[in-house]
């Protein structure tokens, strides 16, 4: 059946970024084989580029593209991405609000107010793989989880809003964009996918 998204043959693919690994293919000058790159994962075809970032120590969804106006669509703040965020401490309901409000952080060396957002408790504990760098274990102290869905995305935002309400991130995994989602899939699985989001 012939795709709208794929009209010129382009290639789109979702994977599950793991911990330790740049969101880029280029080293960008950094020493030879001292960073992790997607490209290690599978053999992308040229011109693949990923769609938005997440930092180094960030996991869970990300989406490729050999085309460049389907990455602007999605980096267009048009579309939501959801996290969910292991922090420490208990977080209290107070917390939670003033995420959903916005807060205040640091970005490009100015100070900046983050969009209105949703913002939630998770009662359960996520059944995400272990991660390859331990979390601190229990004994120092509880930790506890969040979903924050943003539209705008700040370098680094979601670990800023969290150290801004006094429970700092300790693990970071993206389970969705738009209507795109994690769901199962294994740390590093790449798949192919027909369309991403139009």
């Amino acid at each position: 059946m012939p795709n709208s998204n794929n009209k010129e043959g382009h290639k789109h693919f979702m994977i599950y970024k793991p911990y330790g690994y740049l969101s880029q293919f280029i080293n960008n000058g950094q020493k030879q084989n001292s960073k992790k790159l997607l490209g290690e994962l599978f053999d992308f075809p040229n011109g693949t580029m990923a769609i938005g970032r997440l930092d180094e120590k960030s996991e869970g969804l990300l989406l490729l593209t050999t085309d460049g106006k389907t990455s602007n669509h999605i980096c267009s703040g048009a579309i939501e991405k959801e996290y969910y965020a292991q922090v420490d401490g208990s977080i209290t309901n107070e917390a939670i609000s003033k995420l959903r409000d916005g807060v205040e952080i640091g970005f490009d060396g100015k100070k900046y107010i983050t969009n209105p957002c949703k913002a939630i408790k998770l009662k359960d504990t996520p059944n995400f793989p272990e991660r390859s760098k331990k979390i601190r274990d229990e004994r120092h102290g509880p930790t506890s989880w969040v979903s924050i869905t943003l539209k705008e995305g700040k370098f680094r935002q979601v670990r800023k809003m969290t150290s801004a309400v006094g429970f700092p991130t300790l693990r970071l995994v993206r389970v969705r964009i738009g209507n795109i989602l994690l769901n199962n899939m294994q740390v590093g699985e790449v798949i192919e996918v027909k369309r991403v989001i139009q």
